[in-house]
């Protein structure tokens, strides 16, 4: 098992710090970032000039029974009559029922709105924002995975702007104010809790639409990650493989960064470790915790760097076939690693390192190493996958021949495409599509 210690700059090099459990061995491996020579590191591009650099984050509350951390932090927020939105399977579960019983204690009076299913539909939306509003709200408490989180969002987009969910479509469209937010995520992977990110289904287009904006940051994240430990193991493989994906395509981003980089090999190395052990042992509280930290991390990396090609195209064959979102990113994300390590696979190394590539021999990297690394990525993915019991294309979920002309038409407007490290066009997008078949 390999984790990541920290990533830092010397000079133009990026530093990766690994510890080996059971050995207690640790090895650093300096990787040029830049020239055409060969070094203590792997080929890359030409330094790029300093650029401004934005890091978006909430306050977060991280532990072991923290839940009632949330109670508090609404308090903080003015909240006296919240909306607290959650789903069936957190009410069954009992979460919502606790925390509403800790609001009550710090003397709120919350309402409660469950109406929201996997892959969130825009007329649930709107009769979301219609109980906060029936209800006299104030402010927006969820309790869920990533459905929950983003149905919030967008009710507090709502309840701020008015309209219908789907004029919000791209960056920054909203213009007044929304209510303050806090979030417990009770699912270890989509990351909703801290980033800039409201996906929805718009049901007449059968898409997923991507609503990106720093309002939509929430006020506070708590993480408890005793809530992780009633997922059922179709939702906890999902969410493990969306934070990996998260992970990987925030680091390879255009909009990548020396803060974002941090927190995305952190996240690949904990998943990679810690993922498969969660569905062995569900109720081990260490991995649970490891897997809290690794969706928090690809969270608060994915949301500065943004995304790529892997979760444009997820999101159409989700809004498509309304299907887990992480699945199709497990099946998609080899095929997309592959295509974006062709030009340049270099960038593509410390992924494999993060996911337990070994070292080049005296830690000198060649490109035709790199190469190595960057296809040894996508299989360990593939693998990991098939661990978790992902189908092997997207055929055995319901995508047929026939549809990708338009998926490939739907992806090439995502926003997610345009931070993709490699430039796509339409035929590209087909023919990934088709090899993920």
């Amino acid at each position: 098992m390999v984790l990541v210690d920290s990533v830092t700059r010397a000079g133009e090099s990026l530093v990766v710090r690994r510890r080996q459990t059971g050995s207690g061995a640790r090895v650093e491996a300096s990787l040029p970032r830049d020239g055409a020579t060969t070094g203590r590191g792997h080929l890359q591009s030409a330094p790029e000039p300093p650029r401004l650099a934005k890091f978006h984050v909430p306050e977060i509350v991280f532990g072991t029974g923290s839940l009632s951390e949330a109670a508090h932090a609404a308090a903080r927020l003015g909240a006296r009559r919240p909306l607290l939105v959650t789903d069936d399977g957190l009410l069954a579960a009992g979460w919502p029922q606790q925390l509403c019983r800790h609001l009550h204690d710090a003397g709120m009076r919350p309402a409660v709105w469950s109406g929201v299913t996997p892959n969130p539909k825009d007329h649930e939306i709107a009769a979301g924002h219609e109980c906060y509003r029936a209800e006299r709200c104030d402010v927006l408490v969820a309790v869920g995975g990533g459905s929950v989180i983003d149905a919030a969002k967008g009710i507090a987009l709502l309840a701020g702007n008015g309209g219908a969910i789907t004029d919000f479509e791209g960056v920054d469209r909203m213009v007044n104010p929304i209510p303050p937010m806090v979030m417990v995520p009770a699912t270890s992977g989509t990351g909703a809790d801290v980033s800039q990110f409201c996906i929805v289904t718009d049901t007449v287009r059968n898409t997923k639409i991507t609503i990106l904006g720093r309002a939509l940051v929430p006020d506070v994240s708590v993480v408890d990650p005793q809530l992780l430990t009633t997922m059922p193991d179709w939702l906890n493989a999902a969410t493990g493989l969306d934070a990996l994906t998260h992970g990987i395509e925030a680091y390879v981003s255009r909009a990548h960064n020396p803060l974002t980089d941090h927190h995305a090999l952190q996240a690949i190395s904990l998943v990679g470790s810690h993922l498969e052990r969660t569905m062995d042992h569900p109720l081990e509280q260490e991995s649970r915790v490891f897997m809290a930290q690794a969706a928090l991390e690809a969270g608060l990396a994915f949301t500065n760097a943004i995304l790529g090609a892997a979760h444009a195209m997820s999101h159409q064959v989700g809004g498509l076939l309304d299907l887990p979102h992480g699945v199709i990113n497990g099946i998609l994300l080899p095929h997309v690693v592959r295509f974006n390590a062709e030009p340049d696979p270099a960038r593509f190394v410390p992924i494999a390192q993060a996911l337990g590539f070994p070292d080049a021999i005296g830690g000198r990297w060649s490109e035709a190493l790199a190469e190595d690394a960057s296809e040894w990525a996508a299989v360990e993915v593939r693998r990991l996958a098939d661990e978790l019991g992902v189908p092997k294309g997207l055929a055995e979920i319901g995508v047929t021949e026939d549809d990708v002309e338009q998926l490939a038409t739907m992806t090439m407007a995502d926003a997610c495409l345009s931070t993709n490290p490699r430039e796509a066009t339409r035929e590209d997008i087909e023919a990934l599509f088709r090899q993920a078949l």
